[in-house]
């Protein structure tokens, strides 16, 4: 029986990763429309993703590009400003804003956040990212931790946001290795119960048990549709361990054209022009500090940064989405090759399909 037999309130959440960065998301210099990662194509997008349905919108923060002929992501709209932007000029809509731990203290993370959500009137939710690239921070010299000392670090600051955002104005201390609070003040509060929502990606040991015991949504990363329920029922079991619910989404790559075949030779179209100079450089730090993309191929980074390829019909990337909602996965971040014009087909083409499937959207 899947999971949408046994919780029939679940409904498959649909969503895009943003093409806030340039180049977003193969590493390939074929891309149909160069310019999307603007604030004007962004706000265009959005307002597509809101009147096909869409329920959230998630963005990547960059701090520097990756070189290469592309220069993989060397144009980036930061964050908290872009959704404040995006959530002014939306309705209904959820827009994430993306945090990397070692950048922003929390109490400016809590104040900002707070903004937010009464910017969007409690649609605003949090990406929480422990910080892996050297590549990056080292611009700001910042060092990058061990592995199971970040996510410690990020279990303090996600239990200081939450303090922040829901004990008496005044009233938070916390003391730890990284962080000292003292009287912690946010005011006004977010207006979200009990807090704005919290993300967090990764499928690394730390990454899981950081989520299942902190976090509202786990955005993961399977390399296949078959393994992808293994990983969503470990999170899931863990939580549950915790006495807490976790909802997990992945990000796919769907790409559809008429004809399989078609489909096909556009996806080989992008990674036969892969950026070999940015790729390599995207998986280095990756493997050396991430823990989530072990293992993973440099086809697989060129072709969306490593979503997971749905890539034929309209009917089998609608299939394909079913399968993995009835293994367990709540939501979609989707990478598209020509965001704006996707979403509108998305919308024509694909939706219709899930809903005849008895995918409640």
């Amino acid at each position: 029986m899947s999971q949408a037999e046994t919780n029939p309130q679940r409904r498959m959440q649909l969503g895009l990763f943003m093409p806030n960065c340039s180049n977003a998301y193969s590493i390939s210099t074929y891309k149909p429309d160069p310019g999307d990662w603007t604030y004007e194509s962004n706000l265009k997008i959005a307002l597509a993703a809101e009147a096909a349905g869409f329920d959230f919108l998630f963005p990547v923060a960059k701090w520097q590009g990756y070189g290469g002929e592309t220069d993989y992501l060397a144009n980036s709209l930061e964050t908290f400003t872009w959704a404040s932007a995006l959530l002014a000029n939306t309705s209904r809509i959820h827009i994430y804003s993306t945090v990397h731990v070692p950048v922003f203290h929390p109490v400016a993370t809590a104040k900002m956040g707070a903004t937010l959500d009464h910017i969007g009137k409690g649609r605003w939710g949090l990406n929480i990212v422990s910080g892996w690239s050297e590549h990056e921070f080292g611009m700001m010299g910042i060092d990058v931790m061990p592995h199971a000392e970040r996510y410690q670090r990020t279990a303090a600051y996600i239990e200081i946001l939450k303090g922040l955002w829901t004990e008496p104005p005044g009233t938070f201390n916390f003391e730890c290795p990284w962080y000292t609070i003292t009287n912690g003040n946010v005011r006004p509060q977010p207006t979200a119960m009990p807090h704005p929502t919290i993300a967090n990606a990764g499928v690394s040991e730390d990454a899981k048990d950081l989520v299942s015991k902190w976090c509202d949504w786990a955005f993961i990363s399977p390399p296949s549709v078959a393994e992808a329920p293994a990983v969503v029922a470990d999170i899931k079991t863990r939580a549950a361990t915790q006495q807490r619910a976790v909802q997990c989404a992945c990000y796919p790559f769907v790409l559809w054209r008429d004809s399989a075949e078609e489909a096909e030779r556009e996806r080989r179209r992008v990674v036969e022009n892969i950026d070999r100079v940015a790729v390599d450089n995207w998986a280095r730090g990756l493997n050396i500090q991430s823990g989530s993309f072990d293992n993973f191929t440099a086809e697989m980074y060129a072709f969306g940064g490593g979503a997971l390829p749905l890539v034929g019909t309209r009917e089998y990337v609608a299939e394909q989405l079913k399968v993995l909602y009835d293994g367990g996965m709540d939501g979609f971040l989707m990478v598209m090759l020509d965001y704006y014009q996707d979403t509108l087909r998305f919308e024509r083409e694909i939706m219709p399909l899930l809903r005849e499937m008895g995918v409640p959207l």
